[in-house]
């Protein structure tokens, strides 16, 4: 009766040390799985980084396209251009009309026409220089224009002389007979009849800036 009963005891104990021990293999195992796959292998540390990719011309052109404007629709730096065409009045692309007037008393009109094919710019006031005058004559600063005029090809601009005071505070004065008239920033000058027995100038000899209408040359 006494073995009978020590060896289910003895079978029991054997299963349970069994039991432990696979229990403990198993988790031993899974630790070391974790443990291999978290460590990279060799040719995963070496393996270079990809190179950058550039960008294509299509796409740097797309990006281009896309910057916004500079403000106010301005344009880049680089310098600016005049107009096409565009061009300073010259003695040899206009002609010029010199004519003494009733009123004011003491004032003579002169007429610029553009002679040329193309526009041109009446810039500042003409160089007016009579026969036997040493210099020549002021401008008057209030005629100065908000513009400067330009001249379509047949166009006219217009400027005041003021050849001698009408109450002859100018001084004694002398008669002129000859007359030649430049454009500023120009050194040719071309001659301009005058009437026949000159015109009187003293020392009130003044010109206007050229204007867009006769009346404005002679207010």
């Amino acid at each position: 009766m006494r073995a009978t009963v020590r060896r289910p005891r003895l079978l029991a104990v054997t299963c349970a040390v069994a039991a432990l021990a696979l229990t403990g293999c198993s988790r031993a195992e899974g630790v070391r799985s974790e443990g291999v796959a978290s460590v990279p292998s060799e040719e995963t540390r070496d393996e270079p980084a990809p190179a950058p990719v550039a960008p294509s011309a299509a796409s740097a052109a797309s990006a281009a396209s896309a910057a916004p404007a500079a403000p106010g629709g301005a344009k880049p730096a680089g310098g600016a251009h005049a107009p096409e065409g565009r061009r300073t009045c010259t003695a040899g692309t206009t002609k010029v009309v010199a004519a003494p007037v009733p009123r004011p008393v003491g004032h003579m009109l002169l007429t610029v026409t553009n002679t040329g094919a193309k526009p041109c710019d009446l810039k500042g006031y003409p160089i007016v220089k009579f026969e036997g005058a040493q210099s020549v004559p002021p401008v008057r600063a209030e005629t100065k224009p908000h513009a400067v005029i330009s001249l379509p090809p047949g166009g006219k601009g217009y400027a005041g002389v003021i050849l001698a005071a009408a109450d002859g505070s100018g001084g004694e004065g002398y008669t002129a007979r000859s007359l030649e008239i430049g454009f500023q920033g120009r050194d040719a000058m071309t001659g301009v009849a005058l009437p026949p027995g000159g015109v009187h100038v003293d020392d009130s000899l003044r010109v206007t800036y050229w204007l867009t209408t006769p009346e404005d040359a002679l207010s």
